[in-house]
């Protein structure tokens, strides 16, 4: 399912003289070279024309059929400023590198990774790189940060449900000093009765204003807790699952690398090696796209773990001064309120209610 297409490149070098390409294969075993690896922030991963797998047929148009790849590098260094790289362009569908080998490794990986050091080593697996990453401890943070917006949420309604029964007990007292003042005989006691009973329908009022201002706090609070956390979470995993992948790639090339070395030592040659190591050089395609994919969502993990940072200290300063200013102004407009309404003590004439109760 491989197919391959020619072409050429022309790469200007860097002040090292180098253009960021590893080669690989190349006599007396491999009957072509290829690349290997192309180096991050060099010319070549600028111009983005080779990559991994692709094979080399010539240096500024000389062809190296038969060389070794000592010889071609020595051919690239010799040129200056800028050289030509004629290539034959590897076609493949990475998917054809993703094989049953790969899946178990990238599980080994996963399971790898949440072990220490001490149990990996007690169990004869190796630790392989990138392990104890920090986006995972992030990833338990956020689990952490998760935990306690929970808790602040259930927090927060438990407060409003107490301050709405305030607000109802508020309302029920201004009902009955309501119904005290109207019965009252006496005209003053019950001028006063009434107006402490519109008191404390004032302080309901001033409650529900207060509950008001401070139930948005809820949305708020449940967007962070089941919006912003559970995305970055996802984005997390994928990095991971980005991350175990490469890791996979890497350790299947490093197995096959010892592979060869090995015939090498033993003076025997590998069937893959000496029919053009397709398989091999598929493996390094699918582990530079998979490196790609890594890089790019370790990327996006690192802003949106910046962003909810900030959202989490700014939203929760936010969220506390709400808080407190809605409860300083429901003290406040109740201490108003209560200093307008100097009402005691109440003068009544207990003989005439008596009376008037009497008839």
């Amino acid at each position: 399912g491989m197919r391959v297409t020619s072409g050429s490149v022309t790469l200007k070098k860097d002040q090292q003289n180098l253009v960021g390409v590893s080669i690989g294969g190349g006599s007396p075993n491999c009957p072509c070279l290829y690349v290997v690896q192309i180096f991050d922030n060099t010319p070549a991963s600028r111009d983005g024309t080779l990559a991994a797998g692709d094979e080399i047929v010539g240096i500024d148009g000389s062809s190296v059929k038969g060389k070794t790849k000592v010889e071609v590098a020595r051919l690239i260094q010799a040129t200056k400023d800028k050289v030509t790289i004629n290539f034959n362009k590897l076609h493949a569908d990475p998917k054809q590198g993703l094989t049953l080998d790969l899946v178990l490794k990238k599980v080994k990986h996963r399971v790898v990774e949440g072990m220490t050091s001490s149990t990996a080593d007690a169990l004869g697996l190796s630790r392989a790189i990138l392990c104890n990453d920090s986006l995972v401890k992030k990833l338990q943070e956020l689990e952490r940060v998760s935990a306690t917006y929970e808790k602040l949420v259930q927090r927060v309604k438990k407060f409003l449900k107490a301050f709405l029964e305030l607000s109802l007990a508020h309302r029920e007292f201004g009902d009955v000093f309501s119904s005290i003042g109207v019965r009252e005989p006496h005209h003053q006691a019950s001028l006063v009765f009434s107006k402490f009973g519109d008191t404390h329908r004032e302080l309901e009022k001033n409650a529900l204003t207060a509950i008001k201002a401070i139930k948005p706090m809820i949305s708020d609070l449940n967007t962070y807790l089941n919006k912003a956390i559970p995305d970055t979470k996802l984005t997390i995993r994928k990095y991971l699952d980005c991350k175990f992948e490469y890791l996979s790639y890497c350790l299947k090339v490093k197995e096959m690398d010892d592979e060869e070395y090995s015939c090498n030592a033993l003076n025997e040659c590998l069937y893959r090696v000496e029919t053009g190591n397709y398989e091999y050089r598929l493996i390094l395609r699918c582990r530079q796209e998979a490196k790609v994919k890594f890089s790019k969502k370790r990327a996006d993990v690192l802003v949106k773990l910046e962003l909810l940072d900030n959202k989490h200290v700014q939203d929760t300063v936010f969220q506390l001064q709400r808080l407190v200013t809605s409860l300083a102004r429901y003290q406040t407009e109740n201490s108003t309120v209560m200093k307008d309404n100097q009402l005691f003590p109440i003068e009544v004439d207990l003989c005439k209610g008596v009376m008037v109760l009497l008839a």
